[in-house]
């Protein structure tokens, strides 16, 4: 795994340290990928000696089905901006299907615990959540700014 991998999967765990001020995605793939529509991202700062957490939901489908949606935050100022390639070495969410039966959709939802250390050493400013969705029939989306937060200084 590349050093640059290593350090955006670390990120992962800092970045999910914003304030208020998500905005949420919608995007449609081309025939050959998954959709991913409803994006959206949710922060609860750590405090009172309680650890914050940072949630990012979506939905997801194909008509082969869904097979999984990869989840990375990353800083705004980071440069260059991860690619689809580096997506393949950070965390899934946990995707159930969702609407009616035979509907080849998921709802997908990533969670992270944020502790106050973490968040006291995250960057400030914008941060964005990239998504690489996956078919079971091999199709592949990547969204590099499905969802986004501000983490306030």
């Amino acid at each position: 795994m590349s050093k640059r991998v290593v350090t955006i999967s670390a990120l992962a765990g800092v970045a999910l340290l914003g304030g208020a001020g998500a905005y949420a995605f919608a995007g449609e793939a081309g025939s050959d990928g998954p959709a991913v529509t409803k994006g959206s991202v949710a922060y609860v700062a750590p405090g009172q000696g309680k650890d914050g957490s940072l949630t990012f939901t979506a939905r997801v489908s194909d008509d082969s089905g869904v097979r999984n949606l990869k989840v990375l935050a990353w800083p705004g100022s980071m440069a260059p901006a991860p690619d689809a390639k580096e997506m393949a070495h950070v965390e899934s969410a946990t995707c159930e299907p969702s609407g009616p039966s035979g509907d080849k959709a998921a709802l997908c939802t990533y969670t992270v615990k944020v502790t106050a250390a973490e968040a006291a050493e995250s960057p400030k400013g914008p941060w964005h959540v990239a998504v690489l969705a996956s078919a079971e029939d091999g199709g592949r989306t990547f969204v590099q700014k499905a969802a986004g937060f501000t983490v306030k200084g």
